[in-house]
């Protein structure tokens, strides 16, 4: 292991200007890494200095050398010795230079030794280029970091993956250096931004039980990479050598290949029937490899566990018995299948030329003979057992395959072995590109706010088979707190889509960034069965409002519509009832008025001074109403033109249900309450919601906002109002309104 001596680097560092280019000064040395105590770098590579300019640095012509210098990647050297001095350290190892990449053998033992060599560091100095201030984020900020999914560029990167989980000891510093906390001190947010458990970040040896039924699975260890990004595609594969302690060859040019490689070296060493559950969004084409071609296919897998062998026949046969898959079996069928069952078989692997051979139930379809489930002992995050969709190739050899288009019905299972395809197609980066039409969302306000997991380009979603299947889109009106989004996909060979938008938004209290809720609606759209998404269309109610959305794909082009709703949910249009007067107004408390509206008496609640208009809902309790929204505001939020005659209240003539005493009330109404005392109202008249096709639809768009809440249907008028005792005379004055 070459190693950096501080002192040297530092005292280089401070005569470089004066220094005779003939002087040596042995900044590198060759030490056993088992017995020498050191510190290691992790950090996003820049601008950085290579093996031969370290070693060269005070032999090179002053212009040279001062570019050289000021480098990022020099300071970081510079800056890393220094704490490693100030920590006691005398030697630190910085794989930029440390490593001759001119030489392809050293390139590949340092990489089959890397993660040793972060495990067995004495301390690991984790930097962050991207963070200025002293404490490390603990809230997605994608307007800071909308490239690396909202968080410091150092969490997107495939290679400090094992940097953060290899290290017994490690330190995070901001772009000034300046320490920003311990590995141990920020385990459970380094565990809710990686998704990678505490006792993992706690001591990496859990890993080392990942081939035991009990702990780790292969399928959650991918998982944490599946977002990360490399600069050459094998590296990918390469990173994640250490974390399943596996050994091989560096081959640079092989691509996607080397993903296969690892999980071939990983099947030699374990058990583990994970490796086989990974999530088939992320194919762009149809072949039928039982690897993934890539970490990403993994996403999602973070809650994927592996079933106790010796449980695994009682499982699956709970499983077909509680209706999870439609087999046409039997108890005595069922039965023989849990008594051919072999633990051991089961933990017999082997690769061979002619596939992966495994044993595993097989379920043939009952009406496609060629094709077959098979059950995986391991349960996904639904707590289901995983099942993958084969095609025979012939009598004992299988290809992963598509759900079949109908909901097949399977016979009883078999206990067999199978020979799993492995082989890969030619490698090629194929695309396919979708026109987005989504001019409509502007008509009614909406902008386009945000995307994950990258920006689109104007007008065109590209997908790719390099994992990039589905992209989130989020649509907002601001005015009316309206927002949802749209899922485009590409899998296997055709297009799809999905919209999203149930009551999560509106309900948040605080009003979250585009691009964070397209990160959550990704999560959503990724884990969810395909069985759910539609093909070509979908068409959805946006809750608490009164649109109507659609997804249309023409060819390569997909069209989000938005239209005023024709009914409530999609649903055929059709007029709502109203209410009676009687069951409309019910007397709420005690002291309500009854009086005449029109040719129908109803009940009404005095305001008390309180300043409530018609549309208003809000809670009511002991005769005080608390407001909460008013309908009419609603629908000037969603550009509707409110002075439209059809959502006019309608004015009703109001009279008493008694006969006025004495002249006095010639032009006044008298009220009488339930409790028997009487008020007189001066010149009333009643303002009442209006009762037709148009505004039931409109209630029945806004129900979900209106739910619990009590509806101000009608508010009487009056210039003026006063009490009166039983013989008809004044107790009191005072102008204001029913309700």
């Amino acid at each position: 292991m070459r190693l950096l001596d501080v002192e040297a680097v530092l005292d280089r560092e401070s005569v470089i200007q004066a220094v005779d280019p003939e002087s040596e000064f042995e900044v590198l040395k060759e030490l056993d890494d088992k017995t020498t105590p050191y510190a290691i770098l992790s950090h996003r590579w820049g601008t950085e200095v290579t093996y031969d300019e370290m070693i060269g640095l005070t032999a090179m012509k002053p212009r040279k050398r001062d570019n050289v210098r000021e480098r990022d990647g020099y300071q970081k050297i510079i800056k890393g010795c220094e704490q490693a001095k100030k920590d006691g350290y005398r030697w630190l190892w910085i794989d930029t230079c440390c490593i001759d990449k001119r030489s392809s053998s050293e390139l590949s033992e340092a990489i089959n030794s890397m993660y040793r060599w972060y495990r067995d560091s004495q301390m690991c100095y984790a930097y962050f280029h991207d963070v200025d201030e002293p404490a490390l984020p603990t809230q997605q900020d994608f307007s800071r970091f909308g490239e690396s999914d909202g968080w410091p560029e150092w969490f997107s990167r495939g290679w400090t993956l094992q940097e953060l989980i290899a290290p017994k000891k490690a330190e995070f510093f901001n772009k000034d250096w300046v320490s920003i906390g311990a590995k141990e001190e920020l385990t459970s947010t380094l565990s809710d931004i990686t998704r990678i458990p505490c006792n993992v970040l706690y001591d990496e040896q859990a890993l080392r039980d990942t081939f035991s039924w009990r702990y780790l699975c292969i399928a959650q260890i991918m998982s944490w990479a599946a977002n990360r990004k490399t600069t050459r595609a094998e590296d990918r594969a390469y990173s994640l050598l250490g974390l399943f302690g596996v050994n091989m060859p560096l081959l640079y040019g092989e691509g996607s290949k080397a993903f296969q490689r690892l999980q071939l070296e990983i099947i030699r060493i374990s058990s583990d029937h994970s490796i086989f559950a990974w999530n088939r969004k992320a194919q762009l084409g149809e072949y039928g490899s039982v690897l993934a071609d890539d970490p990403s296919c993994f996403r999602g897998c973070h809650d994927v566990e592996n079933v106790d062998p010796d449980m695994f026949a009682g499982e699956v046969e709970e499983y077909i018995r509680e209706g999870k898959l439609a087999v046409d079996t039997d108890q005595d069928e069922l039965l023989s299948f849990r008594g051919s069952m072999d633990s051991t078989q089961l933990l017999r692997w082997d690769v061979t030329n002619l596939g992966i051979q495994v044993s595993l139930p097989v379920l043939p379809s009952r009406d496609c003979r060629s094709f077959y489930k098979v059950i995986l002992p391991c349960r996904d995050r639904h707590r289901d057992l995983v099942t993958i969709n084969l095609e025979s190739r012939g009598p004992h050899s299988y290809h992963r395959h598509p759900p079949l288009g109908h909901s097949p019905v399977y016979t009883c299972p078999g206990f067999r072995s199978l020979y799993l395809d492995y082989s890969q197609q030619p490698e090629q980066i194929s695309t396919y590109k979708v026109r987005l039409e989504d001019g409509d969302t502007s008509l009614y306000g909406f902008t386009r706010c945000g995307t994950f997991p990258r920006e689109v380009a104007g007008d065109t979603v590209t997908f790719s088979s390099q994992g990039n299947t589905l992209t989130v889109l989020v649509y907002a009106n601001d005015d009316a707190r309206c927002r949802f989004a749209v899922g485009l996909g590409y899998y296997l060979d055709r297009p799809w889509g999905r919209v999203i938008c149930d009551g999560y938004f509106a309900q948040q209290e605080v009003w979250s960034s585009g691009a964070d809720i397209a990160k959550r609606v990704y999560d959503i759209i990724w884990n969810a069965p395909m069985s759910q998404f539609p093909d070509t269309t979908e068409s959805v109610h946006l809750p608490q409002s009164i649109f109507h959305l659609g997804i249309i794909w023409y060819s390569s082009q997909a069209e989000v519509s938005i239209k005023k709703c024709p009914g409530c949910c999609g649903e055929p249009s059709r007029p709502v009832r109203m209410p009676s007067a009687d069951e409309l107004y019910p007397p709420l408390i005690r002291g309500s008025y009854r009086l005449n509206l029109g040719t129908q008496s109803a009940w009404f609640v005095e305001c008390s001074g309180q300043a409530i208009e018609l549309g208003d809902y809000g809670d009511f309790l002991d005769g005080i109403f608390a407001c909460r929204g008013n309908i009419f505001k609603h629908m000037q939020q969603l550009r509707i033109a409110c002075p439209h005659p059809v959502y006019s209240p309608v004015i009703s003539p109001t009279s008493s249900c008694f006969r006025a005493v004495g002249q006095a009330f010639r032009r006044d109404v008298v009220t009488t309450s339930s409790s028997g005392k009487k008020m007189v109202l001066h010149r009333s008249r009643g303002l009442s919601l209006p009762d037709n096709e148009d505004f039931s639809l409109l209630l029945s768009a806004l129900s979900t906002r209106l739910a619990g809440y009590v509806l101000v249907t009608t508010v009487i008028e009056c210039s003026a109002c006063y009490k009166v005792d039983s013989n008809g005379k004044q107790t009191d004055a005072k102008c204001g309104e029913f309700t």
